[in-house]
């Protein structure tokens, strides 16, 4: 029987994703900040809730350690947890800015790599990591969050030429709005009365957002995109999840920078 471990499995693409492995007779690894969460996950059968911080070392390594120990491998990595800061960059402290690099890049380098040795030594495994439509396009007021993305999308493309002859593939994974907590408790946006120059842009933001969040899709979506992602043979990389990142990202694909970005200060400004 198979084993994917999860990041940020309590809610949204996390917990989606380890309801479809589970429903598939997979082993799953829930791991999340606090276990307490995921008391729902822990009932079912061949489920293992684990806690697992990204930004605390001696979390991972417990609960990969967990993980194996229960089930006896790791066949795949789902690398969900992270989060998204918006707003200008003046308004970000240090802290702030270097918490969301080490929650969406750093903190996946190091599961992944806490991972790799178990994968290495079996010359198999499937990395999934979470990036986004954001990971190729951007939006204003998304600096550090896109950055974090473009991040993802970059690293992954690089393990995936380094882990390959190995036997362990990597998968990207590009979802477009989801009907999660994104904009809730995974959300953190920094605004400063005293940046009053940055005021219109972000109110065209809010504009922005309420229409292309109009009709998200649902985690299930993501999940189904995960579970394709990990069980297809071959060497394909990026997946996009949902109809508005198919959209989004091959209009990107087809139009110069000038006219992708002006068309997203026109719909900022409608």
């Amino acid at each position: 029987m198979s084993t994917i471990l999860i990041t940020g499995a309590s809610s949204g693409i996390g917990k989606a994703t380890a309801l479809r492995f589970q429903s598939e007779g997979w082993n799953v690894v829930a791991t999340m900040r606090d276990p307490s969460a995921g008391a729902d996950l822990g009932a079912l059968d061949n489920v293992l809730v684990a806690r697992l911080d990204v930004t605390d070392a001696g979390s991972i390594a417990s609960a990969v350690a967990e993980g194996i120990t229960r089930f006896g491998r790791i066949d795949a990595l789902l690398n969900n947890a992270g989060y998204g800061a918006y707003g200008p960059l003046e308004a970000f402290s240090a802290e702030r800015i270097r918490r969301q690099f080490d929650t969406n890049v750093l903190g996946l380098l190091e599961v992944t790599k806490a991972v790799l040795l178990h994968m290495r030594a079996n010359r198999s495994g499937t990395i999934v990591n979470i990036s986004s439509i954001g990971g190729q396009i951007t939006f204003p007021l998304g600096t550090l969050y896109h950055g974090t993305k473009f991040a993802v999308e970059g690293l992954s493309e690089a393990l995936h030429y380094e882990l390959e002859p190995l036997g362990i593939r990597v998968r990207i994974i590009q979802p477009g709005m989801i009907k999660t907590d994104f904009g809730g408790r995974s959300f953190d946006f920094a605004m400063d009365e005293t940046l009053a120059e940055y005021a219109p842009t972000a109110e065209a933001m809010g504009r922005l957002f309420g229409k292309l969040a109009a009709n998200p899709s649902s985690p299930n979506v993501v999940a189904e995109v995960i579970w394709q992602a990990v069980n297809e043979r071959g060497d394909r990389l990026r997946f996009r999840a949902g109809q508005d990142a198919h959209a989004l990202l091959e209009d990107r694909k087809a139009k110069d920078d000038t006219t992708f970005i002006g068309g997203i200060k026109d719909l900022m400004g409608s």
